[in-house]
C-alpha cells in the first residue's frame, strides 16, 4: 500500500471524525478518538468506498478500528482485484 493511500485514509478519518489530519497516524484508533463511534464508522465506510472505489462489506466496516486496519482492508481488496 502506498503512502498516498495512507495520506488519503488519514484525510478521510480527519474529515469524518473532526480530528486534525496532522494528529492522525497509522496507530490512530477508536480508543484514541471519542468520535470514532458506530455512526461514524458507517460514514467512514461510505467515504472509503467513494474515495477508493471499493465495496466495503459490513464485516469490513466492523474491522474499521484503526487507520492501520483500514489500510490493511484496502490492501486485501487490492490483492483480490489483482489475482
Amino acid at each position: 500500500m502506498s503512502s498516498n493511500t495512507e495520506t488519503r485514509v488519514c484525510r478521510l478519518v480527519g474529515d469524518i471524525l473532526g480530528v486534525p489530519v496532522a494528529g492522525i497516524s497509522r496507530a490512530t484508533s477508536h480508543e484514541d478518538v471519542p468520535a470514532w463511534d458506530s455512526l461514524n464508522i458507517v460514514k467512514l465506510a461510505m467515504a472509503v468506498e467513494a474515495e477508493f472505489r471499493v465495496h466495503i462489506t459490513p464485516d469490513d466496516a466492523v474491522s474499521f478500528t484503526s487507520v492501520q486496519a483500514i489500510i490493511d482492508i484496502l490492501a486485501r481488496k487490492e490483492n483480490q482485484v489483482t489475482r
